[in-house]
Order: C-alpha cells, then structure tokens, then sequence
C-alpha cells in the first residue's frame, strides 16, 4: 500500500492525499480546492494526476471548501465512487458545494467579462451548482464513533476534532498480507475550547498518522482579550470614524461565533446601536442546520438554546440573502457592520464589499481567521497598498486588522496537545501536511520536543509506501 500527497504538502489548501492498497482500491482522503493564486490555481484544480473514476472512495474530515470543494468536479469528470464523512459533514456539504458552484459560475462570468475587453477567448468554471448537487447522491453519512466497513478489508471510524461542526479524524483501518494497518487522517484540528462545538476528542491508536500544521509556528492569545478587541473595533469605526466594518469570515461555523459573541455583548448593553448584517446566504442555511447537529454542541451551547429559541439571533441583526440587499449595502455610507463571506477573501460577496469600501479610510477590514499565502486576504495582512479584486487595481486606504484568537484553528501547543493520545512508540511514522514550510519546521521541531519522532513532511507529488 502506499500514499501520495497531491494537494495540501507543504502549502495550506488543496488538500487531497490518494492510498492506492495492494488490492487495487483506490481511497482520497479529503478532496479540496486550491484557492489564491490565479490562472496558477485553476491549472491546478483541473490538471489532477488521477482519473477520478478510478477513484472508490472519497473520505472526507469536513466541509470546508478547501478539503471538499474539488467533489463536484471529479462527479463532472466521472466519479461515482462513495464519498464516506459525518452526518453533519454530508447536510453542510448539500448547501457548501452548490454554493461553491454558484460562485464559480459568478466569478468567471466577471472575469470573462475582463478576457473580452482585451480581446481573450473566455474560459469554462470548474463546476456548476448542478454538478455539485448531483454529487450528492454519492454522499454516505456517518455518526461520531460508529465503525464502518465498507468492504471486507476495510474499516473506519470518525471521532471528533472540533474544527467545524462535524468534522471528525479519518480512522482508517487496512487488512493486508493478514496484518491490518492503522491510518488517522485529522484534516484540520479546532481548539480546546470553541464557543459552540464539543472541544477535540482523543482517536483510536494510529500506525500511520497524518495531521495539520497550519499553526504549527504560532500561539493564540486568549479568547476573551479577543472578544474585547473586537467589541473595540466595532467602536471605534462604527462610532468614532462613522465608518463601515467589514469582516470577511466563514460563513460556517466562523460566522456563528462572531454572531453569538454580538449577541452576549447586546444582551448586556455594550453593543453600540450600528445595525449589523450577515451577508451570506449560505450563513443562514448553515444557522439552520446547526440546529439539526446538537451531538456537536458544547455544554454551554446547549443550555443557551434550552431557553433561547434563537440565539444565533438578536434585535440589530439582520441576514441577507438577496442579491440587490447586497448590493445597497455598498451604496449606503452609514456605519455599519458587514459579516460576509468567504473567509480568505478569495470568493462570494465579499469581494464586492472590499472593491466598494477597501479605499475608504473610515472602514475597516477585519480578518478574523487563517489567510492562506498568496490570498486576497493574506496579502491585506501583509500590508499591500494596492490590491486586484475582479481584475481592477484597489488602493488599500481603510484600517486593516485581525484577530487570531477567532481562528478554527489549533495553534501548535494545542495541536500537540491533541496527539498525546497516541502511544508514540506505536507511532512508525507522522505525516505533516496543510501548512507553509515554516510552520511545518517549526512544528515538526516542537512535536520532536515533545518526543515524538519519524515525522516527515511530504512535498507534493511524494510517495511513501505504508506496511
């Protein structure tokens, strides 16, 4: 049997890793897009170094766009094989992908709009809504800690990272050559504590383990100086700049911390009186799903929905969903704050929010989680002055800020802490994947530390044989 890194090796989106077994089964295991960095990221997403229908089974840790957005192209290229993930995983997946595919239409209809004016022939999305929603019947849901055989010599087993509601490690058992090797995929892993999922779950024993480092060279700061930082930053736009506030997140699970810790600061009175609007669509579906996945709630969580019917809710609130709502969004000059997607910045209505504010020095743009190099978001971060949004030069002349400790994202303390779990005697060897080259040295130097050995760190297209 043997493994090979395709997407998601010493870079941060993409992930897509393919175990071929000595009986011929072909198994990927997550199957994301690479997201920021042009017509180089496009090439990337089409040119796959596998025919996707050789493909039996897609095992998929969440439903984020960057593990599981590609499904519906491989569906559109011949796929019908069985993608495997938790039940709230496959309902987030049924709204995440058509929307994914509404944005992959929207986007190249603008940029094809550019490739005529200079004369350029115009290009095809990656997918449509209609491929992704046809992907769905392959989709085959799971709970938390229920063993799965899909074929004789197959076995698995999801338990709970407390990244995103239902994302769970892939424990994957293998029978081969009358021995069975043990495989744990994390995807990504959330933190100890997170304001509305169950914190991070210990996983079966692992021969093989594969595991993030997207934060693997930083520390949080702690959650409440976060919730403080960012109840300042609504007043001093809002009220003393009488600016516009936006605040790119994503829309699940991301959007529902941000909307809840509003709602805390409203109930108790220190809220200023600036209406605040969810832009997403997508965000409003997901609220409602929510709502079907009580089994990945938090102590605290549940006895708030015991007596609030809504608590993702409250009296300035308001969710848009239509288009032209949006669009007055932008055309208003009240302060304001705006929650929209997606999180990087790469697609959705967001980017139209930041083409329409991002040079106007009373606003703010907020980044509220992990930007991925190369990025629209990461590169606002790192302090660029001019920008392309839609293929037109922005001069970045509002305040821009981030708050790390909204991030879904285990630091490297915490990640480490995760795998403690693990006998690291058993351990024959740890795969680093989803990160940046510094922060997979750094981590591999820390988990070394702390112990841990024959860790690895994959380049893309690098192959291991696993016995």
């Amino acid at each position: 049997m043997k493994i090979t890194f395709i997407g998601g090796a010493q870079q941060v989106t993409g992930s897509k890793f393919l175990i071929e077994t000595d009986k011929g089964k072909k198994i990927l295991l997550d199957c994301g897009i690479f997201q920021g960095k042009g017509l180089e990221t496009d090439a990337m997403n089409r040119d796959l170094p596998f025919s996707p229908g050789e493909i039996d089974y897609i095992l998929l840790t969440h439903a984020h766009i960057d593990h599981s957005g590609l499904i519906p192209y491989m569906y559109h290229l011949g796929f019908r094989g069985s993608v495997i993930c938790t039940n709230a995983t496959r309902d987030l997946c049924s709204i995440m992908l058509a929307d994914s595919g509404h944005i992959q239409e929207s986007d190249t209809h603008t940029f094809n709009k550019k490739r005529a004016r200079e004369g350029k022939p115009a290009v095809e999305p990656l997918y449509t809504p209609e491929d992704a929603r046809q992907s769905l019947e392959l989709f085959v849901g799971m709970g938390y800690k229920r063993i799965f055989q899909p074929e004789e010599d197959l076995s698995l087993e999801f338990t709970n990272t407390g990244h995103m509601l239902g994302s769970g490690v892939v424990n994957l058992s293998v029978k081969e050559a009358g021995k069975t090797i043990r495989i744990a995929y994390t995807g990504d892993v959330g933190r100890p504590y997170n304001r509305i999922l169950k914190p991070p779950a210990p996983f079966p024993q692992a021969d093989y383990l594969i595991t993030e480092a997207t934060y693997g060279n930083r520390l949080h700061p702690p959650a409440q100086n976060a919730e403080e930082e960012l109840l300042e930053i609504v007043k001093h736009t809002c009220v003393t700049k009488k600016g516009k506030l936006i605040i790119p997140s994503f829309a699940i699970g991301r959007t529902q911390e941000l909307v809840m810790v509003l709602n805390n600061y409203f109930n108790e009175g220190r809220l200023p009186r600036v209406p605040i609007y969810v832009d997403s669509p997508l965000a409003v579906n997901a609220t409602d799903i929510f709502r079907l996945h009580p089994e990945c709630f938090n102590r605290e969580v549940m006895e708030v929905m015991e007596n609030d019917p809504d608590p993702f809710g409250f009296g300035s609130l308001r969710y848009i969903r239509k288009v032209s709502e949006s669009k007055n969004l932008n055309r208003s000059d009240a302060p304001m704050v705006i929650i929209s997607a997606s999180g990087m910045m790469e697609a959705g209505r967001i980017k139209h929010h930041l083409a329409n504010n991002i040079s106007n020095p009373r606003n703010t743009v907020l980044a509220v989680g992990y930007c991925a190099d190369g990025t629209l978001g990461h590169r606002l971060i790192e302090g660029e002055k001019e920008v392309s949004i839609f293929g037109n030069i922005h001069h970045v002349k509002a305040d821009i800020r981030k708050i790390e400790a909204f991030s879904g994202h285990a630091d490297y303390k915490e990640m480490a802490d995760f795998l403690e779990c693990q006998d690291k005697q058993t351990l024959k060897k740890i795969f680093l994947v989803h990160g940046e080259p510094d922060a997979l040295n750094h981590y591999s130097n820390y988990l070394a530390s702390r112990q841990f050995s024959n860790i690895s760190i994959p380049a893309a297209g690098q192959a291991y044989g696993l016995s």
